[in-house]
């Protein structure tokens, strides 16, 4: 059955909308799985049990006074049970409240719209915002869209990409990195994302003396620790493989040419770090076996198996 498309509507209230992991386009009443929906579907993250794990174990070591005495009685030891169990659910959502506050700030600052007082005096927010703006500055970034929602009509996906830019300045170390191949056009838009979480080494060695597991030395350099990983690539060729766009008036326009490379922003209140992605062809057919994986997870699944059988007499 086709999908049931709404009546007409105009503006703004035309861009797709997400909810429930999907969008749905008021205009024809399509529905697109949401990208990040898709990876977190689609894309194992073993890394998650063990930092969930680790946040727990962290948490426990922190409050053993408060676990010892709600040990002391039933509801106490519920309570405490409860409390520890959801630790890394609170630091997951600390970290996405600061990183919808700084992607806020970017966009405002993206589209010369006033930044919210709250967040130019936010202690905590403040550092994001100035490494932001060296990243404009040292990069020569000239912004061609922010927080425009997108989506591929034959894959069936959509989702909002971060930002586009151009910058002659990052084509050349892409190009010089190989990341880009010589003569790639300087003036042609590129994807852009930024990522919060994490920590950034700044060479001094502060990695080896935190995470002595994961780093065995140090050689100097700048380098994120966490905060950035692959799977970067396949969502960024995922938005710049989409065929539509919707402008911030609500028009619907074809998606415009970009680069088979990116930069993944690596935004924390200690710097930033601009590391090279690619998200071309090879990325993209990634993805979509990625969304081939999350649709089975949550539909395909449930119906491999069956009742159990019973021998006839």
């Amino acid at each position: 059955m086709p999908p049931r498309a709404k009546p007409p509507t105009t503006g703004v209230a035309r861009i797709p909308k997400r909810s429930m992991g999907f969008y749905r386009d008021p205009a024809s009443g399509e529905k697109y799985r949401s990208v990040t929906t898709i990876l977190s579907q689609g894309i194992a993250k073993e890394a998650l049990v063990f930092w969930a794990g680790n946040t727990v174990a962290q948490s426990a070591m922190d409050n053993i006074p408060y676990l010892i005495q709600s040990s002391m009685s039933g509801a106490g030891r519920t309570e405490a049970y409860d409390w520890l169990r959801r630790a890394h659910t609170r630091m997951k959502d600390s970290r996405a409240e600061i990183g919808s506050a700084v992607h806020s700030l970017i966009e405002s600052h993206i589209l010369g719209q006033p930044v919210p007082e709250s967040l130019m005096t936010d202690e905590e927010i403040a550092p994001y915002l100035a490494n932001f703006l060296a990243f404009v500055r040292d990069y020569e970034v000239e912004f061609t869209a922010s927080e425009m929602v997108v989506a591929h009509d034959g894959e069936m996906y959509a989702g909002t990409l971060d930002y586009l830019f151009r910058s002659p300045k990052i084509v050349r170390l892409l190009i010089a990195a190989g990341f880009l191949p010589e003569g790639s056009d300087e003036q042609l838009d590129m994807a852009g994302d930024t990522k919060t979480g994490g920590e950034i080494c700044l060479g001094d060695g502060l990695c080896v003396r935190s995470r002595p597991s994961e780093f065995k030395s140090c050689d100097g350099t700048a380098h994120s620790i966490r905060g950035v990983f692959g799977e970067i690539g396949l969502q960024m060729a995922a938005y710049r493989a989409a065929r539509s766009a919707w402008l911030r008036d609500g028009t619907r326009v074809e998606m415009p040419s970009t680069h088979p490379a990116g930069v993944g922003l690596h935004l924390r209140p200690e710097g930033h770090l601009v590391i090279p992605v690619r998200c071309g062809e090879e990325q993209f057919t990634t993805f979509c076996f990625a969304r081939k994986m999350a649709e089975w997870c949550t539909e395909g699944s449930k119906n491999v198996l069956g009742d159990p059988l019973v021998a006839l007499a």
